[in-house]
């Protein structure tokens, strides 16, 4: 089979017994941590992620909402953000934390339709030097995952998948609430702003918009807007952020520094 060969997966039906529809992102690379020998954890490879989204398009056909469907562009964005953040072990891993990421229930940040299943193949296409390509494709569905949520002053945070040196979370930010400045020397962090009217360091920042590498920077996230907001973290090592006795930052926060865009121009 060649590294672009169409996904093969299964008919899904929804409970109504009618099969769902699916949409597919094909051909997604982007550079990361892959692997298990000392070579692979120090220098970044090509990593291609293929996905399939089974779920229910109608709505979205009838009112031309994107809400009801899936925004294959901020998608495809976000998976970049996990590809380029998470230092991934093996395929098994970053196919995980995928589909956990694809069958998580929407926020208000990101409304759209809740996806039912997940066909995710993950390719290291210059694993071997040419000798062959290795792939992993795996198949989930969301009535079979369990996330964990923990509440904090600020909102929530949804635990979504942790691996063993890293964890990936959502920070679900209240109206009017406020992630306070934080520092943690000993964590790596990369956070992706999901939503519109967020604060960093008192400036707005854009949907779309993710800060890397902020160990020992403190930084704060406000929400003055009346809808919950949502910022997509990975913290290395794995914890739930802010969830234990980080003491408050008490210098004066820096400005923000340069962030990268992951969505596309709209």
């Amino acid at each position: 089979m060649s590294d672009d060969a169409p996904l093969i997966h299964p008919l899904v039906n929804d409970a109504q017994g009618r099969p769902l529809d699916v949409m597919q992102l094909r051909g997604l690379t982007a550079d990361c941590i892959v692997g298990i020998y000392n070579r692979e954890r120090v220098t970044p490879q090509p990593l291609r992620l293929d996905v399939a989204l089974f779920l229910d398009t109608r709505q979205a056909a009838v009112g031309g909402k994107l809400a009801n469907t899936v925004h294959y562009g901020r998608l495809a964005g976000e998976l970049r953000f996990l590809l380029d953040a998470c230092r991934f072990e093996l395929l098994e891993s970053a196919a995980e934390a995928v589909c956990r990421y694809l069958l998580a229930p929407p926020t208000d940040a990101g409304a759209q339709a809740r996806v039912q299943a997940a066909t995710v193949r993950v390719t290291k296409p210059e694993a071997l030097g040419g000798l062959a390509i290795p792939s992993l494709q795996v198949h989930r569905a969301a009535d079979a995952m369990v996330y964990a949520t923990e509440e904090t002053p600020f909102g929530c945070v949804d635990v979504i998948h942790e691996g063993a040196t890293y964890g990936v979370y959502r920070l679900r930010v209240k109206p009017g609430g406020v992630i306070p400045p934080r520092v943690d020397g000993n964590r790596e962090e990369s956070e992706l702003v999901l939503g519109t009217g967020l604060l960093l360091q008192g400036q707005p920042v854009g949907r779309g918009m993710a800060f890397h590498g902020t160990r020992g920077l403190a930084h704060r996230y406000d929400n003055p807007t009346a809808t919950e907001q949502t910022v997509l973290g990975v913290y290395r090592p794995r914890i739930v952020p802010l969830a234990e006795g980080v003491p408050d930052a008490s210098e004066r926060l820096a400005p923000p520094a340069p962030g990268a865009q992951y969505y596309p121009a709209e």
